[in-house]
């Protein structure tokens, strides 16, 4: 064969195959283009180009689509599908060719091409020959584990010694990638080209090698699993034949199951129930998820108490003592659980009755709770609902998830080991809702004495009779508790702690406690009461005694270290030595100014931790009417100062103010510490009072704290919290304190102490007040309030009608 002979021969295009010189090659063709080309090959010579697509999806390959290097083959024969566009064609490789140029498209692909004469080696030396048995060894090895290759077709070639032929030879009749195989095409050189067909097929038979790893793996295991099934199936017709009764003699764990829930004395409904899952379970194969499903709903099912419980032991005395033993001061919340216990006791069968124990953090919710389980001889448990947030967490997951478990409600139940324990439900005003559901409407079946008889559980599906609970629930606020959910407890309020009602509850309890968890005894630290009285004053600002006992165990420890180093023996501590040991005071207590200022009223303020005194200052400076609020106000304060401008704006005249100051006055109003939040609907008549003073220049009592919102008429209307605000004013020193006059029914549930210290003056309007807030009004305004008409279509109020309650 002569070198770089060009011709011009038909073109067809391959997909997926290659075809190399030497080789017999049956393929389809179906293109029109590629019927075409075959066609005029036929009536040519027989001969035509045959090129790899380097993609398999285009139809219509353009030239950067083809590889440069084909083969030209011979049609050996050409077979039409009957029926079908399709042809059969049978070619055999002649020899490689390189396209020079393509030369038309239509209606086929021809070429203009230039042979490619085979390289041959000048001897076959050692190498050569290693390498060609090499390639006989992987080719058999190859054949053996597909069976794809015939004898006869490894007869053909084992004789040869061409390494060229040899490559050709078993590229063409292994499973390569067409990529791969256009690779072994265009090497040119016979040991390059056998060396890289030895790379391939050891890279291949790696990967059937693993195949037929996975293949036996699966099989195994089938294997394994239709055995175990079948022996399984013999062993349950054996049963049957033996006893008619599979359950029996059966497996011991069926056995074991079935006597479990027999012994349980449950309903019918429930026993067909758990026996209807244990026939599921004895029907699953053995190791399958389902098996191990039916085990875990079993197993909790089984462990629950059914049918124990405790029997009520309600002695009132027994329970009183407890409950001044745990707990120091309460008396009206002690007195109403006495007096649900003495309900209890007299009619047995009472159901429902859920208390709900509001107040701040650290006044001993949850341990008045547990003390009710105490001293009615039930088991207790405990349940946090703060931050629950999903409905499956109270009702339960259905049993068919991944991971499901009981609700919290049933899990309560079987941590007590009772079903009729006392649950205590905390932080119930802390439940969140989202897409997932809301919680708290899945607690309304548990807590409504109507519906809880039959609460039903997801995970469960069997009806729980909770009737016999006694639900407690514990929040710091009613006001994020959902209506209906609210509507369904007994509130009771356990407001905050005084001072001296902390300094019993350090000595008698938390002190001791905190002793012995030092290794302290009562000889080596003793404490003062004026110590006690400086710990609580000034290290502790709450409305509970949390605080108090963490700095407590602090001294203890600080005192242990001291003695356990050998420095002292004991140490006794009085007022003035206890910030030897704390360290300096944390908080400032609010103090009485130095003298009456302008523009500055003390108001009450009640906050999650008590009740706070809060400042209000007012500026009035010349301008152009502004209104200034600052202080980090929130809308409702915002709202009541405008009122408060508003009705002053109606009693100019009165109060012997400019009645043009709004539009010439800058009032600036100012609620000091100004990064924390303030809002409340109790701040009207703070802020009306200092506006007046500051625009009259009338200073206003230092000794004064008042609270109460305002209308835009001047009436003052009642608030919240009136005990933990009439506390902060006596830890601040305050005398008198002004409250609305319907909130006088409140003075009764204020502590007997702060009633005993302070001065409260009731009353329902502005005007009636401001006498005493501001004493020292000129005596003119004074005359000029007599003599105009009130501003009201109604008589002016008369100060006579202001009453100072005296307790």
């Amino acid at each position: 064969m002569e070198e770089n002979i060009i011709e011009k021969l038909p073109l067809l295009a391959l997909r997926g195959i290659a075809v190399f010189p030497g080789m017999i090659l049956n393929f389809d063709v179906e293109r029109e283009m590629s019927i075409a080309a075959l066609q005029a090959a036929i009536e040519h010579d027989q001969r035509i180009y045959l090129v790899t697509q380097r993609e398999i999806a285009p139809d219509n390959p353009q030239d950067s689509d083809l590889f440069a290097v084909g083969t030209v083959c011979t049609i050996k024969q050409v077979l039409k599908v009957p029926g079908s566009t399709v042809s059969k064609v049978l070619v055999e490789g002649l020899y490689r060719a390189r396209t020079v140029k393509i030369l038309g498209k239509a209606p086929y692909i021809s070429a203009e091409l230039e042979t490619i004469s085979p390289l041959e080696e000048k001897k076959t030396g050692t190498k050569t020959q290693a390498l060609i048995r090499k390639c006989f060894a992987l080719f058999d090895e190859y054949a053996a584990a597909t069976g794809a290759v015939s004898s006869e077709t490894i007869l053909a070639v084992i004789d040869s010694e061409d390494p060229g032929f040899v490559a050709d030879f078993v590229a063409q009749n292994v499973y390569l990638k067409h990529t791969e195989k256009q690779l072994v095409l265009e090497e040119l050189r016979p040991v390059r080209r056998i060396e890289l067909v030895n790379k391939l097929l050891s890279r291949e038979l790696g990967v059937l090698s693993m195949e037929q790893k996975l293949s036996d793996d699966t099989r195994e295991e089938i294997n394994r699993s239709q055995r175990d099934y079948y022996l399984r199936e013999q062993m349950k017709v054996i049963q049957r034949e033996l006893s008619g009764d599979f359950f029996e003699e059966g497996p011991e764990e069926l056995v074991e199951y079935r006597e479990k829930i027999e012994a349980l004395g449950v309903s019918k409904e429930i026993e067909e129930k758990l026996f209807k899952e244990l026939s599921r379970l004895s029907k699953q194969p053995f190791g399958s998820s389902e098996s191990a499903l039916l085990r875990g709903y079993l197993d909790i099912c089984l462990e629950l108490p059914w049918n124990m419980t405790t029997k009520d032991e309600v002695d009132i005395e027994k329970a009183r003592r407890m409950l001044d033993e745990d707990h120091f001061g309460l008396s009206k919340v002690k007195e109403r659980i006495i007096e649900f216990l003495a309900v209890r006791k007299l009619s047995g069968d009472v159901r429902g009755g859920v208390l709900c124990l509001v107040g701040p953090p650290g006044v001993g919710k949850t341990s008045i709770a547990m003390s009710i389980a105490r001293a009615m001889g039930r088991h207790g448990s405990r349940i946090s609902l703060g931050g629950v947030h999903d409905e499956a967490e109270i009702r339960g997951h259905r049993k068919t998830y991944v991971g499901a478990m009981p609700g919290r409600i049933i899990s309560g139940i079987q941590q007590a080991k009772s079903m009729n324990p006392v649950m205590v439900l905390d932080e119930i005003d802390k439940l969140a809702s989202d897409f997932r559901g809301d919680p708290a409407s899945a607690l309304l079946e548990a807590l409504d004495r109507e519906q809880n008889g039959t609460f039903r559980d997801n995970f469960l599906e069997i009806p729980m009779d909770l009737s016999d609970v006694i639900f407690i629930t514990t929040a710091n606020t009613t006001q994020t508790i959902p209506r209906a959910l609210l509507d369904r407890m007994e509130v009771i309020e356990l407001t905050s702690y005084t001072d001296e009602e902390k300094l019993q509850i350090a000595k008698n309890h938390l002190l001791p406690k905190q002793r012995k968890r030092h290794g302290l005894t009562a000889a080596r630290l003793k404490l003062s009461d004026d110590a006690l009285r400086e710990i609580i004053s000034d290290y502790t600002l709450e409305s509970g005694v949390r605080v108090l006992e963490r700095e407590l165990a602090s001294l203890c420890r600080r005192v242990a270290r001291i003695i356990a180093e050998g420095e002292r023996k004991s140490v006794s501590l009085r007022s003035g030595q206890v910030s030897k040991y704390l360290g300096p005071p944390k908080h400032r207590r609010d103090k009485l100014y130095a003298h009456d200022e302008i523009g500055l009223v003390r108001g009450l303020a009640w906050t999650s931790v008590g009740g706070e005194v809060l400042d209000v200052e007012v500026g009035v400076m010349e301008g152009s009417g502004k209104l200034e609020l600052t202080g980090n106000l929130g809308d409702v304060m915002k709202e009541s100062a405008r009122a408060a401008i508003s009705y002053i704006r109606t009693r100019c005249k009165i109060l012997g103010i400019d009645e043009e100051f709004y539009k010439n006055k800058d009032i600036h109003i100012h609620f000091p510490e100004g990064a924390i939040p303030k809002d409340g609907p109790s701040a009207g008549i703070t802020i009306c009072i200092a506006a007046i003073s500051a625009l009259t220049e009338t200073p206003v009592r230092r000794d004064l704290a008042m609270t109460g919102e305002i209308s835009l008429r001047g009436r003052i209307m009642p608030i919240g919290g009136l005990k933990e605000k009439t506390m902060a004013a006596l830890r601040a020193g305050i005398h008198t304190v002004i409250i609305p006059s319907e909130n006088e029914k409140d003075l009764d549930e204020i502590d007997p102490a702060v009633r005993a210290a302070l001065n409260f003056i009731v009353t329902d309007h502005v005007d009636k007040i401001l006498d005493l807030a501001l004493p020292r009004r000129s005596q003119k305004n004074l005359e000029a309030e007599s003599e105009l008409p009130t501003a009201h279509d109604t008589e002016p109020p008369k100060r006579s009608i202001i009453r100072q309650v005296r307790t």
